[in-house]
């Protein structure tokens, strides 16, 4: 599943743990986040096994860049709807991560015995910090941190070996802001000719930087955790960590262990229903990263159907176009993923559609995100934006019926279910 030039990054897997340059290596991926800024296409999942691409999840890219780069020790921390992403998960399997010793560990929500800092998190920095007593048994000299909900491809290994070079307590990834996000959502970095940070800011109002961080993090792993618990020492009773850059890197940043590795290749947050859809779009245009690399491919777990089935009389134009769907309408500038109908007199336009949802005739769907299972009798139609710009988005949940028309900037709830 995985080439051999991308694996020998590494000395492959072993019961003590991958190594890089004779260093124990753990990848983290969070994975907990309740994703409340894509609104209702994560009010029943948790945001890593939302779809992209038609066939794929978000986590796939992390998972992905973690075999790809020869990391065969990965844990993933959950917490919010974790079975939807459970189910996905399946033991690591899609990602030769099913093993007997190391591969693939789901870490659910935990508290230690007589401690009042377990649960659920505060923020990503207070997950670790939740499971940090699992951490040091497992004993890594690097810790490889990464979020779940971000569409790229990147070697780790060269990261971090990187990140050994210069000695860091935490090499930050970061990247130029991209077209048409606001900065105010991101860490900012500010770097010397080095590479050392010499400013950061977590989420600021005002710029300090056109580079942001890509929510990949390698640290210096007894460093980092003893860091975490001086922190936690200091504050008052209740309180917790937050996320990292809340005081955290700020901390690392001020002692000077903190440095940056510029990624300068394709890189999207879609934690906002807009940045889903362009992402969407910049892969239908060919701006995305892709898919399908035999170098490095997205591996993804999914259930066989049958190849799709295109109709006399279906128009399909600058589309991706999933197994398992019938056309017989009109599709233009669409990711559509397995099962999909579009039935004839439809029109589906710019638009984002999950798995089985039924557009009937005479409906059109435009510059819109459907979610799984819905069935659209009206339009829902977006407004405004042009090819790159979303605009204001019609978004309908999952499980929905539209009988009535939806517009842009309305989100229809999903439907409720008894599971």
């Amino acid at each position: 599943m995985t080439p051999k030039s991308q694996r020998s990054l590494s000395s492959g897997p072993s019961a003590r743990g991958t190594r890089i340059q004779e260093r124990k290596v753990l990848a983290l991926i969070l994975a907990g986040g309740k994703g409340s800024r894509l609104g209702v296409l994560t009010q029943h999942r948790a945001k890593p096994a939302l779809t992209f691409g038609g066939t794929y999840r978000l986590i796939d890219f992390a998972l992905s860049n973690c075999v790809h780069s020869g990391l065969s020790d990965v844990w993933v921390i959950e917490e919010y709807e974790l079975h939807s992403l459970n189910d996905h998960l399946t033991n690591g399997r899609p990602w030769d991560l099913d093993r007997t010793h190391g591969g693939l560990q789901v870490l659910p929500p935990y508290s230690a015995a007589n401690e009042g800092a377990g649960g659920f998190a505060s923020g990503n920095a207070d997950a670790i910090f939740i499971h940090r007593q699992l951490i040091r048994q497992y004993a890594p000299d690097v810790l490889l941190v990464l979020s779940a909900d971000h569409i790229y491809t990147l070697n780790y290994a060269n990261v971090i070996a990187e990140h050994l070079h210069t000695g860091a307590g935490v090499t930050l990834v970061t990247t130029p802001l991209p077209d048409g996000e606001d900065a105010s959502r991101f860490g900012q970095v500010v770097a010397g000719p080095d590479g050392r940070v010499t400013q950061f800011k977590y989420k600021p109002d005002q710029s300090v930087s056109s580079q942001i961080t890509t929510e990949v993090f390698v640290y210096d792993a007894p460093l980092l955790l003893d860091t975490l618990e001086r922190l936690y020492a200091q504050k008052g009773e209740g309180e917790r960590l937050g996320d990292f850059g809340h005081e955290l890197l700020p901390e690392l940043v001020k002692a000077g262990q903190a440095y940056a590795s510029a990624f300068g290749g394709y890189w999207l947050d879609v934690g906002l229903p807009e940045a889903y859809w362009r992402a969407h779009q910049d892969l239908l245009h060919g701006r995305s990263v892709q898919l399908d690399d035999p170098q490095w491919p997205i591996l993804t777990s999914s259930l066989p159907r049958m190849p799709a089935r295109l109709t006399a009389g279906a128009l399909v134009e600058d589309s991706l176009v999933s197994y398992g769907c019938r056309i017989e309408g009109e599709v233009r500038r669409s990711v559509l993923s397995p099962g999909v109908v579009v039935e004839a007199g439809a029109r589906v336009e710019d638009a984002v559609l999950l798995r089985d949802v039924v557009v009937r005739s005479g409906a059109r769907v435009s510059r819109a995100i459907i979610d799984e299972g819905a069935t659209i009798e009206s339009s829902v139609e977006g407004t405004g934006g042009n090819r790159e710009q979303a605009g204001e988005l019609a978004v309908v949940g999952a499980g929905v019926h539209v009988s009535q028309p939806v517009r842009g900037g309305e989100e229809v709830p999903p439907a409720e279910t008894n599971g």
